[in-house]
């Protein structure tokens, strides 16, 4: 990860009317990161990345995405940024090679259709009309779309919504792989083991202001996080403690039963834990 950074926010604030969407946002993206941006709905999240990508206008605040303005970027900017929305539209009566072929002709250095169109996993149906595609196939269309052009930015607004389980971890995959050849990625998602999977550092946003910005592994506290020791009585009740030394925990339960101790876990906060902790104070 280079120091050099590929979004840099300070004092952003965007208002309708009466309500205060976001309230002072200050963030820090480096270039080559993948970094997820998690919040509640209505958190100003959407707006926050709105004003990213240039689609909408802030009230106040200093933004630089790729060193540029976004409020007055130009045509050579847009076609260095990638923009996976919730849904890029309807091309009913295309082929999924026709529309990526079609997308392609916009960028002045876009990659191979036949390429992009194997790469999120829709070959076998190259031919077949967008009307035919399931919603998961159809998001990969997005994502396709979304990176024809090289992006060196690319903005991931909940990405696999509508994926199997097995079609997510691909598509981790293919995060990985562009993270991995140096695009930079800000991420959406409502799945935080998809932020802990892929995320270099996490940002979590709530009512329109970042109210902490880490590791997974480290965001919250999670780290000094207390552990919770569970185990079974003689009689088959479950009993359980949290604490800040789980090993002397487990040391006196082995002694008090002389060896194993039945039904034995122990276990930590996890990421979604600690965020639905974060946001829940708020």
């Amino acid at each position: 990860m280079g120091d050099e950074l590929a979004i840099s926010v300070r004092g952003l604030r965007k208002s309708y009317g009466g309500n205060v969407a976001v309230a002072g946002v200050d963030l820090e993206v480096h270039r080559g990161e993948v970094f997820a941006l998690l919040g509640p709905n209505g958190a100003g999240k959407t707006t926050t990345v709105e004003i990213l990508e240039g689609y909408r206008n802030r009230d106040d605040g200093e933004v630089s995405v790729l060193g540029v303005d976004p409020a007055h970027a130009d045509a050579d900017w847009r076609s260095r940024v990638g923009i996976v929305l919730q849904g890029t539209g309807e091309f009913d009566e295309l082929t999924v090679a026709e529309v990526v072929h079609h997308f392609a002709a916009f960028y002045p250095n876009a990659d191979d259709p036949d390429k992009v169109i194997a790469r999120v996993g829709l070959d076998a149906k190259r031919k077949a009309r967008t009307h035919s595609l399931s919603g998961g196939q159809k998001r990969r269309l997005d994502v396709a779309l979304g990176i024809i052009g090289r992006p060196e930015l690319l903005f991931l607004d909940e990405p696999t919504t509508g994926f199997d389980p097995e079609a997510r971890r691909e598509f981790w995959e293919l995060i990985r792989d562009l993270s991995a050849a140096g695009t930079t990625i800000l991420l959406t998602t409502h799945y935080l083991d998809e932020a802990e999977s892929l995320a270099d550092r996490v940002g979590v946003i709530s009512g329109g202001t970042i109210i902490d910005v880490s590791t997974p592994a480290l965001l919250g506290g999670r780290q000094s996080a207390l552990a919770t020791v569970s185990w079974r009585t003689p009689d088959g009740a479950l009993e359980q403690i949290e604490t800040a030394t789980p090993t002397a925990v487990l040391r006196e339960l082995a002694e008090r039963h002389d060896g194993e101790v039945p039904g034995l876990t122990v276990t930590r906060p996890t990421l979604e834990d600690i965020y639905l902790k974060m946001i829940g104070h708020r």
